[in-house]
């Protein structure tokens, strides 16, 4: 199991390189070049300072989360091929310093989605909330407005000031966009780029859409067993792959997580796995709890056997957590809840390694 945390950098993370290599079974930072405006290319130099800061803490540097998707690409318009163009050399410029896989999205306008950042439980922790009605109750504007106003003063993975500028625009760039037309979309793209991945070794690693249902009419494409299968067969190539995440396909309770893990893993297509737990409070309302599976509403002991049956040899980073015991810091993203997370997985790990050598 290669355990990995993610780092947003030293100039936007209240966790330092220093502290993250203090938890037990850490091998590795998740990060990214932030700075880059989306569709522009990652220049060299940038990416091996990067590598070069993570790697003085005896930390790797093989998973980038995320080179995100310019909107031309998804809305499929006459520019997208500039873009990428651009993605090609970016994914180049990676595996020259060692990536070996790439995380991102194909979800339009927004990324993941909560109505409140910092929502209160019993302990005394804070935590992330998401009401679909009380979603739908608000404007896509004062969806940003809440997002921004619940950040901590961090930015937010996936929340691009500049984008989201442009909201109007991009509604009426959408308008027109289906699921088909999305998912077509998607599949150009693919076909564009994983040829290089295949002859660069850098494997894409697709993230479900958070939450994987329909929001404010946008189409969402990644959302179940179903259709990651079809995606994994436009473009079937081991390059073509998932990132795996318990959280974001965990929200629909119809998506069986293990089965899911066993089906993509015996196929070689999961590269990436994202590991947290949620607790329902009732169908598409839910809050982020810790990792344990009595915690929450999924079974991780079940997520992390199915990982560990198909002898999964990627990367596993603790997804969201609560912030804990008056930590302030990026919401889901605090130091001491996501450690503990690990050291949950890692015990479930040796337990149900160790049980299989006693059941031999």
């Amino acid at each position: 199991m290669n355990i990995v945390f993610r780092w947003f950098g030293e100039q936007d993370d209240h966790i330092s390189l220093d502290e993250i290599r203090q938890i037990p079974g850490i091998n590795g930072v998740v990060t990214a070049l932030y700075q880059i405006p989306v569709g522009e290319v990652w220049p060299l130099e940038d990416i091996k300072q990067l590598k070069n800061t993570v790697n003085a803490y005896d930390l790797s540097f093989e998973v980038i989360e995320s080179v995100n998707i310019h909107e031309d690409i998804k809305l499929g318009l006459s520019t997208r091929d500039e873009y990428i163009e651009n993605y090609k050399e970016t994914i180049k410029n990676l595996s020259k310093v060692g990536v070996k896989v790439i995380c991102y999205n194909f979800m339009p306008i927004f990324d993941w989605i909560r109505t409140e950042l910092n929502m209160p439980l019993d302990d005394g922790s804070e935590t992330m909330f998401y009401a679909h009605r009380q979603l739908q109750k608000i404007t896509p504007e004062k969806l940003i407005e809440d997002m921004l106003s619940g950040s901590q003063g961090f930015s937010l993975p996936g929340w691009e000031p500049e984008r989201l500028k442009e909201l109007e625009k991009l509604f009426k760039a959408y308008a027109d966009v289906d699921e088909t037309k999305l998912f077509n979309n998607l599949v150009y793209f693919l076909e564009q780029i994983i040829p290089v991945c295949e002859e660069y070794d850098v494997k894409m690693a697709i993230h479900p859409d958070d939450p994987p249902w329909s929001l404010f009419e946008l189409p969402r494409i990644i959302t179940s067993e179903t259709s990651i299968m079809r995606m994994l067969k436009a473009v079937d190539s081991e390059y073509n792959g998932l990132t795996l995440c318990t959280g974001s396909l965990g929200a629909n309770i119809n998506n069986d997580i293990p089965k899911m893990i066993r089906r993509f893993g015996s196929m070689g297509r999961i590269h990436f796995a994202h590991i947290r737990n949620l607790k329902f409070v009732d169908d598409r309302t839910f809050y982020e709890s810790s990792h344990r599976s009595e915690d929450g509403s999924l079974d991780v002991f079940e997520i992390v056997k199915a990982l560990h049956d198909i002898e999964f040899k990627g990367y596993i980073r603790p997804d969201h957590g609560r912030m804990i015991w008056g930590e302030k810091g990026r919401p889901g993203y605090g130091l001491y809840d996501r450690a503990l997370g690990i050291t949950y997985l890692n015990g479930l790990w040796e337990a149900i390694s160790k049980m299989k050598e006693l059941n031999k």
